[in-house]
């Protein structure tokens, strides 16, 4: 018997390649229009655009989690990582509003609960701003090892792997353009969803 048309991939019967029932290089109608989150092709590759997000953003928490377990240790959480690394960006001391505003978090009571926990470790110190009774954050030199550590062990066992990928420079920077686009584009949404009433009579 013939497979569907544009049905490709394996059977469990068969071991021949996995089953994706396609039309013409695009999802038919039936497979999705269930899904609640996509009703048409356009929000079908919104929705599976928006779930690859996910599956990378966890894939590079356990990234930076486990290749920073190796050269820090202990209880630190993937955000501590990552606050860490921008205080270290530029070689400039941050305050945690500054912190907040470079990775697009606006919790600055949680920033500075981690801020707190990085200072107790010994990676980062307070300095003072100027004359000012202001604290900035900048990496100890326990923190400049870590962090120049991270690097020597991505370098290795990432950068090899992407440099592998055709013409990776140039797709890396594309993608980065469109996603800070996006960013704009879903924190507009993000905005206007916020000022939406819930319907208390549906």
């Amino acid at each position: 018997m013939q497979p569907p048309r544009g049905y490709s991939g394996t059977t469990a019967s068969t071991g021949e390649s996995a089953a994706q029932p396609m039309l013409d290089g695009e999802m038919e109608p039936k497979y999705y229009r269930g899904w609640h989150l996509a009703k048409n092709d356009f929000e079908y590759k919104t929705t599976e655009f928006e779930w690859s997000l996910i599956r990378f953003y966890e894939a590079f928490t356990r990234f930076v989690y486990t290749t920073g377990m190796i050269t820090i240790g202990g209880d630190i959480k993937f955000a501590e990582h990552i606050i860490l690394h921008v205080i270290r960006m530029q070689d400039r001391p941050k305050n945690s509003a500054t912190i907040a505003r470079l990775i697009n978090r606006d919790d600055i009571p949680n920033i500075q609960y981690s801020l707190r926990k990085l200072e107790s470790i010994g990676l980062v110190e307070k300095v003072r701003d100027g004359k000012g009774n202001q604290f900035n954050y900048t990496v100890t030199e326990l923190g400049e090892k870590v962090t120049d550590e991270y690097h020597d062990i991505k370098a290795h066992i990432l950068i090899e792997r992407l440099q592998e990928i055709q013409k990776a420079p140039e797709k890396l920077e594309s993608m980065a353009r469109f996603l800070s686009i996006l960013t704009g584009v879903y924190e507009e949404a993000a905005r206007d969803s916020a000022t939406i009433t819930p319907n208390s009579d549906a």
